[in-house]
């Protein structure tokens, strides 16, 4: 295990009714707030009235920015800077999944930055200052409401690019597990896929973290328990809750801490979304299986016996490589339980874009578990058409 440091600063009010501290949890950090949504999801179940209601009760000034798109684009963090600036904003509440919380992130560095906001998504690196984030959750997924990362887009360049930050690790995040039972079966499925994919990405590591390995396989079992029983019962607050605190603990560092190793199929499926505008735990959760079938091999069947064994209960007596089959089919019949495509085909994409894809995904996949060349990557997506 390598040397870490660790801290989390963010503030969690988890359970039914916790927006009601927003007052409180605002108090110490603004009265001037830009309210960021994405389609209007949120008047229709109550949660705007509820938010608005305390914002004007409290004589909180608050403007709203509406319209954040599923992968948020990079014109709509340059709207929401400029009013940032423009209405002298001091907390940044972002109220939707991840998504929007990602928006909200680099709105919130970008109003605190001189040049283009895609600078700060092109080199992290220049973010030195941002507006205090406070996320309200709607969708568990991303766990952006608890860790340091946004991603966003740039339809012009076809660029989907991650950055990161602890000045953009939310100061406080509501989660309320009720907000999530008007969530479609589509997206629930698509944010769990996203949630084990988190959990996955962290596991495979080539160094050592056996604490990690333990706890993250307890994660994926948790979602394996109760992705399934959202998408049947909606109204089940069991099922919504523990999929709510997967998803934060999914990629809040805790899992790396110790094993860092580059991901492997995020940035296959950044791709995806960059040019085809998919969802992306839907591209994660066609890409997944066919990675690890690709990369099952003498030397990694063990790893994924591991993983068999302790979250999917596959049985312990058989080989690596029977085991580690037994494993990978396991996770691909689940997405699929889950409604969820298994086939590139099935979400409009062809071959006619799998040369560049793969040249800008395999810039970041040449020091992950496995290391992946361009060749690789694109052989992934010719398994996964």
């Amino acid at each position: 295990m390598k040397n870490f440091v660790y801290a989390i600063p963010t503030k969690i009010y988890f359970g039914e009714g916790q927006v009601n501290k927003l007052d409180r949890i605002l108090a110490p950090l603004g009265s001037r707030v830009l309210l960021v949504y994405g389609g209007g999801s949120i008047k229709k179940n109550g949660i705007y009235d509820a938010v608005v209601d305390i914002l004007k009760e409290n004589d909180i000034f608050y403007e709203e920015m509406g319209g954040v798109e599923p992968n948020p684009r990079i014109e709509t963090v340059r709207r929401g800077a400029a009013l940032c600036r423009e209405k002298g904003i001091e907390v940044v509440l972002p109220i939707g999944g991840g998504s929007t919380i990602d928006c909200a992130k680099v709105v919130a560095a970008a109003a605190c930055y001189d040049g283009d906001a895609w600078d700060l998504v092109k080199d992290a690196r220049r973010i030195r200052k941002a507006l205090p984030v406070v996320s309200i959750l709607t969708l568990s997924a991303t766990g952006s409401e608890m860790d340091t990362f946004a991603v966003i887009s740039n339809m012009e360049t076809k660029e989907k690019i991650g950055t990161g930050s602890p000045l953009l690790r939310p100061a406080a995040s509501i989660l309320d597990p009720s907000y999530t039972e008007s969530v479609s079966a589509y997206q629930t499925a698509a944010g769990t896929a996203d949630i084990m994919s988190h959990i996955m990405e962290a596991y495979f590591s080539n160094i050592e973290g056996y604490l990690q390995d333990r706890m993250a396989e307890g994660l994926l079992k948790t979602c394996i328990e109760f992705g399934v029983k959202a998408i049947q019962n909606p109204d089940d607050y069991e099922a919504r809750a523990n999929l709510m605190w997967a998803s934060s603990w999914a990629i809040n560092d805790f899992l790396a801490l110790g094993k860092p190793v580059a991901w492997s199929v995020h940035p296959m499926e950044h791709e995806l979304s960059a040019f085809y505008d998919i969802t992306h735990g839907v591209g994660l959760a066609i890409l997944t299986p066919h990675w690890m079938r690709y990369v099952l091999s003498e030397k990694t069947a063990e790893k994924f016996k591991a993983l068999g064994v302790n979250a999917w209960g596959v049985d312990s007596s058989l080989t690596a490589m029977e085991a580690a089959a037994q494993t990978i089919e396991r996770t691909a019949e689940y997405f699929q339980r889950m409604g969820l495509p298994a086939r590139l085909a099935e979400v409009g994409i062809g071959e006619e874009n799998f040369d560049v894809m793969a040249q800008k995904a395999a810039a970041q996949t040449r020091s992950s578990y496995v290391p992946l060349t361009a060749e690789d990557v694109k052989a992934i997506y010719q398994m996964a058409k």
